[in-house]
């Protein structure tokens, strides 16, 4: 099959991007064919530092590459590179209504209410639309939260092949089943974000050990004696089990049978050490790509292969429409 997913470049990436969308990544590249995009685009929806933006868009594509993503096997490029992204979001927002976009929640989320906003922002899901349908892609892997985007690309890419029959591929989303909602550590009842004014409410892939080990002392729990797995009841200590089991392999049921009669010091204390021995290559591999020669060369053909593969699609894309003058 072919997949397709990709990351916005606005920040360090955390741990809950992580376990929600590359760790299924990497799982994803060994019986398949994957692009892996560096999603910059997307990032200007809101204002954004140019400067910081381009060193943003190396962090992520060397992180793609520290968790394990082969690039000699499979393509990491950054979307803007191909242009064809625009090109084709064009088409698909004229088949598209301003209705099925104003129920997005992810839009009624960064509006904030906001009588105007972008209208990048707006149309967020038709370019995340066109990125998927461009490479003929079969399998999105992302988190849980995105199943909306997915739903909406499917419903497009329908609606066009209704007009031109066999013009889109209509992909599927893969989520994973556990891990790939990782709360925030603040507050259990909303997901973990890079946007947090509390740098202590996520935990980055690149943080040092004290800062994940304070992170995770400082982490919310609640007022019960013992350590128990209760999504509705207790959100907190939940998520921290969740955290606990994805990163350790163990099941949540083991983890609790080994905590029994033990404090939330204690819990935490293990939890911060897993979290730390799992990033720990991770981090290391990520120094020896970030800077090299090696990085620049992996976006460089990343690029001119997804590049050749978004012409085919657009050359079948304008046939169908009647676009352009070459056939």
């Amino acid at each position: 099959m072919r997949i397709f997913s990709g990351v916005q470049p606005t920040g360090n990436i955390h741990i809950g991007n992580y376990l929600g969308a590359l760790k299924q990544f990497v799982e994803l590249q060994e019986e398949n064919q994957c692009l892996y995009c560096v999603v910059d685009l997307h990032a200007i929806t809101l204002p954004t530092d140019p400067k910081v933006l381009k060193e943003h868009i190396l962090d992520v594509a060397a992180l793609y590459m520290a968790v394990g993503i082969d690039p000699k096997k499979q393509i990491i490029f950054v979307q803007s590179d191909v242009p064809y992204h625009s090109e084709l979001a064009w088409i698909l927002m004229c088949n598209t209504y301003t209705g099925e976009l104003s129920r997005m929640t992810q839009y009624k989320d960064k509006s904030k209410g906001e009588e105007s906003s972008p209208a990048g922002l707006f149309t967020y899901p038709v370019l995340m639309a066109a990125d998927i349908l461009l490479y003929d892609t079969d399998t999105v892997p992302v988190g849980n939260d995105q199943k909306q985007h997915i739903e909406i690309t499917r419903d497009i890419a329908v609606r066009v092949n209704n007009k031109f029959p066999g013009t889109f591929v209509v992909p599927e989303g893969r989520f994973l089943k556990e891990g790939a909602r990782i709360m925030s550590l603040d507050d259990p009842l909303t997901k973990m974000s890079k946007s947090s004014p509390n740098p202590f409410s996520r935990i980055s892939l690149l943080d040092d050990e004290d800062t994940i080990r304070k992170a995770v002392k400082k982490a919310t729990t609640d007022s019960f004696d013992n350590i128990a797995y209760d999504e509705k009841n207790r959100p907190a200590v939940s998520n921290l089990l969740t955290i606990y089991s994805v990163f350790s392999g163990m099941t949540i049921e083991k983890i609790v049978k080994l905590n029994e009669g033990k404090g939330y010091g204690a819990f935490k204390k293990d939890l911060g050490e897993v979290i730390i021995t799992a990033l720990r290559p991770i981090k290391e591999r990520y120094e020896e790509i970030r800077n090299s020669e090696e990085l620049v060369v992996c976006l460089r053909d990343g690029s001119e292969r997804a590049y050749a593969l978004a012409e085919k699609t657009m050359k079948r894309v304008k046939d169908n429409f009647g676009l352009g003058t070459v056939s």
